[in-house]
């Protein structure tokens, strides 16, 4: 068996990739804890607070590869790191050059990784990366071919981040029932530009989510939003976040990390797909929720995580997803009782 000491896992893996692909990491880790206790993860800094306090995670080891640990020598200082604690066994879910190298690195005897990955070579067990499916069930692959129904995507999130979020919006009177909308996101084109205009038209109020860098768009929603929108954006952290997702009747949000909260933590939501599509495999996965998108449109998808601008100068994939659209598929998420229609061809 390959579970650690009292004091040491011997199983790693190494996440590095954005937000929303650690949060549906989770799964894996879960299978994996179940097997052999409690594992260890490298992540990046921002994805970091995501799996503290994790029942499935022993210790979260940050790697900053952007920041103070880049280039050669930061990665010789995370190997040398790793490699001093006697791992048997590293997974890799991300398929980089460089978590290939730090797998390496640890001395680990097994690597396992997907036989699609620039890297592959290097690895002592090459897994087949399924084609279609979700990414949570894509990842799961890595633990091979017995683990059964998928474990859900969860966080560690604790009665402080409950109470920081409950706090927030007591102090900003929004009570028991309300939107929360994400409208930022690192790919340009993944941002549905009429945020504003639908927490006007929607019953009750509306909080914006988001991280310090969405702050000017969410005050740009707020001053035109009718008195409708308030802004946690920058205000609260990831887990303060998602614990305040989870007091909503719905999230409403682009193809970015706040659907893959609002799935762990269990709310509904409505995912506007505009340069991408959920059949990429990261859509919603709670039954009931509505993905959104331009399904006519002949140059959709035009990338895998949506270009800095349209390629063909027009944006219609978003453009043209209607804010009447989203209101009925809001009301019909939030308030499934009342089996509202969403328009056709959406």
């Amino acid at each position: 068996m390959d579970g650690g000491t009292a004091d040491r896992p011997t199983v790693l893996v190494i996440q590095t990739a954005f937000l929303g692909d650690v949060v549906l990491t989770t799964p894996l880790l879960s299978v994996l804890a179940g097997r052999v206790g409690p594992v260890d993860v490298v992540t990046t800094p921002a994805a970091a607070s995501l799996l503290e306090n994790h029942p499935a995670v022993a210790e979260v080891v940050t790697y900053d590869k952007k920041g103070s640990a880049s280039g050669w020598r930061g990665l010789r200082q995370m190997g040398g790191l790793l490699r001093g604690r006697g791992y048997r066994r590293v997974y890799l879910p991300h398929r980089s050059v460089r978590s290939a190298a730090l797998a390496i690195w640890t001395g680990a005897r097994e690597r396992i990784g997907f036989s699609d990955s620039p890297a592959a070579i290097t690895y002592t067990r090459r897994v087949r990366r399924p084609s279609s499916g979700h990414e949570v069930d894509r990842l799961l692959a890595l633990a091979g071919p017995d683990v059964g129904a998928a474990p859900p995507v969860t966080l560690g999130l604790t009665a402080a981040d409950y109470q920081a979020a409950e706090t927030w919006l007591s102090a900003r009177g929004v009570g028991s029932r309300f939107t929360v909308i994400a409208p930022g996101s690192v790919w340009a084109t993944k941002r549905w530009p009429y945020y504003a205009e639908l927490a006007s038209q929607l019953d009750g109020p509306t909080v914006i989510v988001g991280g310090r860098d969405d702050v000017p768009l969410a005050q740009t929603i707020v001053a035109t939003s009718g008195g409708k929108a308030v802004s946690a954006a920058g205000a609260l952290s990831l887990r303060q976040s998602a614990a305040l997702i989870q007091r909503a009747n719905c999230l409403v949000t682009n193809d970015s990390a706040p659907l893959h909260l609002a799935t762990a933590v269990g709310t509904p939501v409505v995912a506007l797909f505009g340069p991408t599509v959920p059949e990429f495999g990261f859509g919603p996965r709670r039954p009931g929720d509505v993905v959104l998108g331009h399904a006519e449109l002949s140059c959709r998808p035009c990338s895998r995580h949506g270009p800095p601008t349209c390629p063909l100068g027009h944006h219609r994939c978003l453009r043209e997803l209607s804010v009447e659209t989203v209101v009925r598929a809001v009301a019909t998420v939030a308030n499934p009782e009342e089996s509202r229609a969403i328009c056709p061809g959406n």
